[in-house]
């Protein structure tokens, strides 16, 4: 009796001590599965911000081989899809992550997005129409301005340049957009303030500093602005003031500004020295 009491204890201990086994087991299973899970997302977020776009593009298909139908993986495919410039391929990418279940309405932004980068502009003005209107992001609405823009429905544009630049703390960007939107449709005054205003936000623009010369040339004002800027920069911008005087007919101007423009620049000015040339043998 003794004996068979002493066997059940010791087969009772023994299963005790597997079943402790086994739930140390699905423990360590599940701690590493939770760190290879942390490994993978740092692995993606490198990818995505500090790989070669391209080698981004091979990680994130050779991963998705592995795993199919994981939301992550298909957008970090589709987002570096975009940053390599593959905009062909990034579209029906996207096109993917937003049938995924598990997409979210940002996903349909970057549709959007993508497909502006490939001049679909009627499909990319659908697909923003079908995102909800509670769904506001400066992204969303950077675009919005993009495609009426594109359809000249200059109101709508403006509505929603406000909108953005009220969404971000970086609006330099956006205001530069809506400054060169403005450029184009002759508002010269206003496309000027918007340049300042976007330069007085990102200092580095040079863009900007390039397209409010231009706004203050298309007015026959050929004096450089008061704003922050290197010596090339300060070249560059000279050249971009000649070329403007000579497309309004004020060739002399261009060329004391195309002078100006060479004798600035810390290096040779092959492309002014050329400008300059060809109006003086014209």
């Amino acid at each position: 009796m003794r004996h068979s009491i002493f066997v059940s204890m010791t087969l009772a201990a023994t299963v005790a001590l597997a079943g402790c086994q086994k739930a140390g087991d699905a423990e360590v299973d599940r701690a590493l599965e939770a760190v290879n899970a942390i490994d993978g997302a740092e692995l993606s977020d490198i990818m995505l911000n500090a790989a070669d776009p391209n080698e981004g593009v091979a990680y994130f298909q050779r991963t998705l081989g592995e795993n199919p139908g994981r939301v992550d993986l298909q957008r970090g495919l589709a987002m570096s899809l975009v940053r390599a410039r593959r905009y062909d391929e990034a579209v029906p990418a996207w096109r993917k992550v937003v049938k995924n279940p598990e997409s979210t309405l940002d996903d349909q932004v970057d549709l959007a997005d993508a497909l502006i980068r490939t001049g679909e502009w009627e499909t990319a003005d659908k697909t923003l129409d079908a995102i909800p209107p509670t769904h506001e992001s400066f992204k969303r609405y950077r675009l919005e301005a993009v495609v009426a823009d594109s359809a000249k429905e200059w109101k709508k544009a403006d509505s929603f340049y406000e909108i953005a630049v009220g969404l971000t703390t970086r609006p330099a960007g956006v205001l530069n957009n809506w400054g060169y939107s403005k450029l184009t449709r002759g508002d010269f005054t206003e496309a000027e303030r918007l340049f300042v205003d976007a330069i007085r936000q990102d200092p580095g623009l040079f863009t900007a500093k390039n397209n409010l010369v231009l706004a203050r040339g298309a007015q026959r004002n050929y004096s450089l602005p008061v704003v922050p800027m290197e010596q090339t920069e300060r070249a560059q911008l000279l050249h971009t003031m000649a070329l403007s005087a000579i497309k309004q007919g004020d060739v002399e101007i261009g060329k004391a500004l195309l002078r100006d423009a060479i004798d600035t620049h810390p290096q040779h000015f092959e492309t002014a020295v050329r400008s300059l040339r060809a109006l003086e043998n014209a």
